[in-house]
């Protein structure tokens, strides 16, 4: 029997993770993954149980109920996905001029910050549901996409229409020096 390529892949326990709660742990697995998953995917992920994995959920819900925000957490079935409340919606058509999905945005997002990266290391990091996105920024012109010279995957870059469009020249994409504190 072979390994399902769609299950999550275990991670240390989220206590593992210095000074960060177990709600914010899956606040980020949520925001990163950029896709609604399942409570079994969020526990195995997060390397803790189902029913700590819920209570740290019921907690991040109940915080993001009670505060002033444009995110919520959003339940669809036995899904839990973190978006933009739906009463953004004409902000984000404002906002975003292209006609891209919010997934597809963070996306997009990742290979700016990235520059280029292997398609195989964004599935990884966003999920299954970036060959999608892959797909639709290509269809855009957002991305361009090259196969790699010594293996299997393609190497993802930002195209031209997307400094254009972004108005976000390649020199501004640098990682800027860390300050003391």
């Amino acid at each position: 029997m072979g390994v399902d390529p769609e299950a999550p892949t275990p991670q240390p326990p989220a206590a593992a993770v210095p000074n960060l709660s177990l709600p914010a742990h899956l606040e980020a697995i949520l925001y990163l993954k950029g896709r609604p998953l399942s409570l079994q995917e969020l526990a195995a992920i997060a390397g803790v149980e189902a029913a700590t994995a819920e209570l740290g959920l019921i907690t991040l819900m109940a915080d993001y109920a009670h505060r002033d925000t444009a995110l919520e957490i959003r339940q669809d079935g036995q899904h839990y996905g973190l978006q933009l409340r739906e009463s953004l919606a004409d902000l984000v058509q404002n906002l975003v001029p292209v006609d891209l999905s919010t997934a597809a945005l963070r996306t997009l997002a990742t290979i700016a910050l990235k520059k280029r990266i292997l398609q195989s290391e964004l599935v990884d990091l966003r999920g299954s549901g970036a060959y999608d996105h892959i797909k639709e920024l290509l269809s855009q012109n957002f991305i361009e996409r090259r196969r790699q010279s010594d293996g299997r995957s393609y190497w993802l870059s930002l195209s031209e229409k997307f400094h254009r469009t972004f108005a976000v020249k390649a020199e501004e994409l640098q990682p800027q020096p860390r300050r003391a504190a």
